[in-house]
């Protein structure tokens, strides 16, 4: 019983970063509605409330589990092309992390070039398509990222572009070091369960119309809640027998 006393008053006596604002402002003399508190503790713009944060590394182990591609080779291409970067453009206009060209990021099913997992799926698919038909020859499917593959084709091989030949070279030292990749964001606003599209419904603090008694309110009912909840645990884990022999 003593054990319930005291998950009673740890439920009790703790309470939120909201709260706190809310009791805090009450001391101070000031109002402030519990919509208003909500605000200052939620995500403050659109784009980081439909997105969310992710290591680049889980985007590069994503598709080279796709796409059957090594993921240090397609890491190697990316610090290469973009130093990691989701927002790169180069001079002749290719874009994101993968560094693709419009045209291509359009043929390889890429809406948005600059969505690092979007380009970096697409550059892996590109990668994939280039082992197959190089045989997995790594070197020919580098000439053909850097210099494409009707040039490949029409010099029999690496072409002999002095960029080129340096993007191979360099990509394929690339391959044996270790790189610590960004943190970067990537849309939510669908889930794939079950190969089902779910969208997803938010509701924002701007739809909220509370007032602070009724934040106190939900408090106390919350609180109150938590304790029976914890009082039910022991209750239900509680063997008499265990008990008695402890005494």
């Amino acid at each position: 019983m003593i054990q319930a006393i005291d998950a009673y008053k740890n439920m009790t006596n703790k309470t939120s970063v909201v709260q706190d604002n809310l009791f805090s402002s009450a001391q101070t003399g000031q109002t402030q509605e519990f919509s208003n508190v909500l605000k200052s503790q939620t995500v403050s713009s659109k784009e980081a409330i439909d997105s969310k944060t992710v290591d680049m590394d889980i985007i590069f182990a994503k598709a080279s589990a796709t796409y059957d591609v090594p993921v240090n080779l397609i890491k190697a291409v990316a610090k290469v092309e973009s130093n990691f970067n989701p927002k790169a453009v180069s001079y002749c206009g290719a874009q994101g992390v993968m560094q693709l060209m419009p045209a291509t990021a359009k043929g390889l099913g890429v809406s948005d070039p600059f969505d690092a997992e979007q380009n970096i799926m697409g550059g892996t698919k590109y990668l994939s398509q280039m082992l197959d038909r190089y045989d997995g020859d790594v070197k020919l499917t580098l000439a053909a990222y850097n210099a494409g593959a009707g040039n490949v084709a029409k010099y029999g091989g690496v072409p002999p572009f002095k960029e080129t030949q340096a993007y191979v070279e360099k990509v394929m030292g690339n391959m044996k070091e270790e790189f610590t990749t960004p943190v970067v964001s990537v849309p939510t606003t669908t889930i794939n369960t079950e190969e089902k599209e779910l969208d997803v419904y938010r509701v924002t603090s701007a739809d909220l119309d509370y007032t602070q008694s009724d934040y106190e309110r939900f408090v106390s009912v919350y609180n109150d809640m938590k304790a029976w909840n914890s009082l039910r645990t022991i209750y239900e884990n509680f063997d008499p027998l265990i008990e008695e022999d402890t005494k």
